[in-house]
């Protein structure tokens, strides 16, 4: 039986990738759910395609015992996430992630996804491939410049171009 994914898109979020991991994850037969770090569930793509999603970070917050993976579809996260630092969402976003990378559970995630992890302290020591203009902002872990890192629990590409390269590791690791 596979294993059932949380899927966190930013508002905009990268449409490439948000799309890369639902086609692969409804190809495999992975079940997942995808919830907005915004507070509606009606967001965009960053080429302003309107998309509504599932649910909300909010009601994410204290699941982890629910899902084996959270997967961050990134967008424009880290400009829009400093515009917005202060949003309710956004303290959110920070705390399921730690939650779920204290948990053990996979964290999966693409171009900014490795700052995120990084700020929420989930990877301490361990390798994590971002945008290379966002590199300068991992502190805990250790960027690499790899199209993509499998480091444990953490899975991470450099930018969506990157994430066909990396989905087979990923399914494979959910099924």
């Amino acid at each position: 039986m596979s294993k059932k994914v949380a899927v966190v898109a930013v508002n905009p979020v990268n449409g490439l990738g948000l799309f890369s991991y639902l086609e692969t994850f409804f190809e495999n037969k992975i079940d997942y759910r995808v919830f907005a770090v915004y507070d509606d569930v009606n967001i965009r793509t960053n080429s302003g395609v309107a998309l509504k999603v599932d649910d909300v970070i909010a009601h994410l917050v204290g699941k982890s015992n629910e899902y084996d993976a959270l997967v961050f579809a990134c967008g424009d996260a880290v400009p829009v996430f400093a515009q917005n630092m202060d949003k309710p969402y956004n303290q959110m976003l920070l705390q399921v992630i730690k939650e779920f990378g204290q948990s053990g559970k996979l964290l999966i995630g693409h171009c900014g996804a490795g700052v995120f992890f990084d700020m929420a302290e989930v990877d301490a020591g361990r390798q994590v491939a971002c945008h290379p203009y966002v590199k300068d902002a991992v502190k805990n872990g250790v960027y690499s410049d790899a199209p993509y890192v499998v480091d444990g629990t953490l899975f991470t590409a450099a930018e969506e171009n990157e994430l066909h390269l990396m989905l087979p590791e990923v399914v494979k690791a959910l099924q």
